[in-house]
């Protein structure tokens, strides 16, 4: 079987590592090459190259000549694994087992951009990988295979991401099993009318609501937490004094709280406990600018923390 590869990062690197593993041949890669800057010698286009693959370059997928491309070295599957682009339809179809994308989320409850932080975001127990048929509109194919895990209280952005790539390259294998036995890939079409699709934006505009239960703001700030790597959605902001900080660590007290949202309360090298709705929300992390520091060092006992400034517009995250 000859595999098309197209993405990025460490979940398409690892894909690639599998199948060379497997002794799957891989006869084109598609993914970024580093940039000017890129000193990290962890890129998949370098891992590819020293394979003694050549790399194409990822955005080739928008050109409908890539089809004919694909033709010559006659694929039987292509895998797409975290892309940066929309595959155009006329190169989808070229395999003749078909184009399958890796996507890290439970389809059709989490279609689209970001779906480990919406589901934190959103206090899910549980979140899933998908293994689908690429077809025109994003995220909509029938359904290969899906599998869940649970979310911890422990879980942040990152974690859950680094859980969907662990089971999501197991899938990929599963798939190209399938593909290969009497049975055949499963497809199993989509209920399209319990699809939520996310696209680029961020919850609240990146603002903290200190007027929900202290659990909501808990996960809102560890869905954005990526630590060390950036984060996609940046952090949780709100504002204090009428400086702006970035809140990007926080957890749960307990201690039922009746004092008004927003009010700290108690500061200690521990963090700030700040009210929210129904308990004292720990804060023990932010941000200031770029410098990470501890709350003691910029909340006073008794301060307002605000959604908004009340002298000055939000800086934009």
């Amino acid at each position: 079987m000859k595999v098309v590869l197209a993405g990025e990062g460490s979940a398409a690197t690892q894909v690639f590592q599998a199948l060379q593993q497997r002794q799957i041949p891989v006869v084109a890669v598609l993914t970024s090459p580093p940039g000017p800057k890129d000193r990290s010698a962890g890129g998949l286009w370098k891992i590819v190259s020293r394979a003694g693959l050549e790399p194409w370059p990822a955005k080739l997928v928008k050109d409908p000549g890539l089809a004919e491309r694909l033709r010559a070295i006659d694929p039987d599957i292509l895998l797409n694994v975290y892309s940066l682009y929309l595959i155009r339809e006329e190169i989808l179809t070229v395999p003749p087992l078909g184009s399958y994308n890796l996507h890290p989320g439970p389809l059709p409850k989490y279609a689209g951009l970001n779906s480990m932080c919406w589901a934190i975001y959103r206090g899910e127990r549980r979140h899933g990988v998908t293994v689908h048929q690429m077809v025109p509109e994003v995220d909509a194919g029938p359904i290969v295979f899906q599998e869940t895990f649970a979310i911890e209280d422990e879980d942040t952005g990152l974690s859950v991401a680094t859980k969907c790539i662990e089971v999501g390259v197991e899938l990929i294998l599963r798939l190209l099993e399938a593909a290969q036995s009497p049975l055949g890939i499963p497809r199993v079409p989509q209920d399209l009318g319990e699809r939520d699709y996310f696209g680029r934006e961020v919850p609240q505009d990146g603002r903290i609501r200190w007027t929900v239960p202290a659990r909501a703001v808990f996960n809102f700030v560890r869905a954005c937490d990526f630590h060390p790597f950036p984060s996609p959605w940046g952090h949780p902001k709100t504002f204090c004094r009428s400086r702006q900080i970035a809140v990007t660590r926080t957890s749960l007290t307990g201690k039922p709280c009746h004092a008004p949202p927003g009010t700290a309360g108690s500061v200690t090298a521990a963090g700030a406990e700040v009210a929210c709705r129904d308990e004292w929300l720990l804060v023990q992390r932010i941000q200031v600018g770029k410098k990470s520091c501890s709350p003691l060092e910029v909340i006073r006992p008794g301060d307002e923390l605000k959604t908004v400034n009340e002298c000055a517009p939000l800086v934009g995250m």
